[in-house]
């Protein structure tokens, strides 16, 4: 049955199967248990978006499985069922987190009437975590693809929750904007922020940067420093390339996961923090436990909430939206007119593997409205998909020639340096590190507005 889907549970078996049979005809999918317990594998093995259950049961009564369907994320719509007299239970459950509740012997359309509101209620959260996550995700990242919608959402459901994420993809997915729009998303969105590529350091130096050190802890700590983690307390750190994190490193990172605490190279207490942790990586950090290169019990601590960014390959409908949106971009920084996208540009975009993902389309395209005259876009520029045969000819001053590319590219960074100046033509010659009159110069040979002088 496609409709929504409803848990059942109750120790009488016949209440079961009159609610079943209710349920079924109302259009929702109906799987039983007989108690709390039953209940709580059943839900962990397949959630259902809405539970109802009887409020005294043997081994986990309904209050007991309420509280603990309540941890789960996203959490049921709990609805109880009551006997005659037990109306204070069923409002202090009310209290506790339940939907709604009804009395046993319950009345079909009171049963059905408080049952349409839940299934109205899970509509409406999963509508507006819809929502909330692709304008999350949609400040950091261009898409349209259903993989894409799909990661929005999960990005709206656990970015305000205070759980470690472990974000994994291919390199140039985007998974530090995805990390970005977690942040966004979290009640931390206004504390720091702190980003570390653990591939960047080497092992000792990475220890330090992350955790901190004590003056003298070694050759060149002229003075202690708190540490990465330290300038994060109250808000969040994005370890990025985690699989690259070096082994005394990932003991002190998993101490920092279970108990809050941070020690600094050279000292011998520890410090107390109070750190989100995301991580992210195109590594599989499976095979590298099975190599023993990464620590169980770390990638375990990591991989609370896993998010995974789907490689361009695998999302062909954001290709022509990244694009409109890449050449958008490039047109206004290079300074040329608005540009028309032509479909053969989008069929070759559409036909190519994109092994190095938004990262690579991002650079081809910037590399295109560099390189390619003002009058439009030269697709034999693409460093990828050249069609058989040769190569137009290219002389020193045609459109294809070096010369004119070369003034192309030019013409764009004197645009972006004016326009990084605000049109002040001292501070854009001095970005540029050319003279004031070659500044000049440029701006008559290609036809720019100049701006102002200093102190106009």
């Amino acid at each position: 049955m496609s409709g929504p889907r409803a848990l059942v549970v109750d120790d009488d078996p016949g209440v079961r199967y009159t609610l079943r049979e209710i349920l079924e005809q109302e259009g929702l999918a109906v799987e039983e248990a007989a108690d709390g317990e039953a209940a709580l594998a059943a839900f962990d093995a397949n959630p259902a978006p809405l539970v109802i259950t009887d409020l005294r049961m043997p081994r986990l009564d309904g209050l007991g499985l309420l509280a603990a369907l309540s941890t789960r994320s996203p959490a049921p719509r709990v609805v109880l069922i009551t006997a005659q007299g037990s109306e204070r239970d069923a409002v202090a459950a009310i209290k506790a987190g339940a939907f709604d509740f009804f009395k046993k012997p319950f009345d079909t359309d009171e049963l059905l009437a408080v049952v349409r509101r839940a299934v109205e209620a899970v509509r409406l959260r999963d509508e507006n975590e819809r929502l909330a996550g692709e304008l999350a995700l949609a400040r950091t990242m261009v898409f349209t693809s259903a993989s894409m919608r799909a990661l929005a959402r999960l990005v709206a459901r656990v970015g305000p929750r205070d759980v470690t994420i472990l974000i994994t993809g291919e390199s140039g997915t985007g998974k530090e904007r995805v990390a970005e729009a977690l942040v966004r998303a979290s009640p931390r969105a206004e504390r720091p922020f702190v980003r570390f590529n653990c591939a960047a350091l080497s092992p000792e130096l990475a220890e330090a940067e992350l955790f901190g050190h004590a003056r003298g802890a070694f050759t060149g700590a002229v003075r202690s420093r708190p540490g990465l983690f330290g300038e994060a307390d109250g808000g969040t750190i994005l370890l990025d390339e985690v699989g690259e994190l070096a082994g005394n490193a990932q003991a002190k990172l998993l101490r920092v996961l279970q108990e809050g605490e941070v020690r600094p190279v050279g000292e011998e207490r520890s410090r107390k923090v109070d750190v989100r942790v995301l991580a992210a990586t195109h590594r599989d950090l499976e095979a590298l436990v099975k190599a023993g290169r990464f620590r169980e019990d770390l990638y375990y601590r990591l991989n609370v909430v896993r998010l995974h960014v789907p490689p361009l390959r695998d999302r062909p409908d954001d290709v022509a939206l990244l694009a409109r949106h890449f050449l958008d971009r490039f047109a206004e920084r290079f300074g040329v007119a608005s540009l028309r996208v032509p479909e053969a540009l989008l069929d070759r975009l559409r036909a190519h593997r994109w092994p190095g993902n938004v990262r690579e389309l991002e650079n081809a395209l910037e590399s295109l409205v560099a390189l390619s005259p003002p009058d439009g876009l030269d697709l034999s520029l693409l460093p990828f998909g050249q069609e058989a045969g040769p190569a137009p000819a290219a002389t020193e001053d045609g459109p294809l020639g070096l010369k004119g590319r070369v003034e192309a590219y030019e013409r764009g960074l004197v645009v972006e340096a004016l326009r990084a100046a605000r049109g002040n033509r001292s501070e854009a010659a001095r970005k540029l590190a050319v003279s004031r009159v070659t500044l000049h110069d440029k701006l008559r040979k290609y036809g720019l507005s100049g701006g102002e002088d200093e102190g106009a």
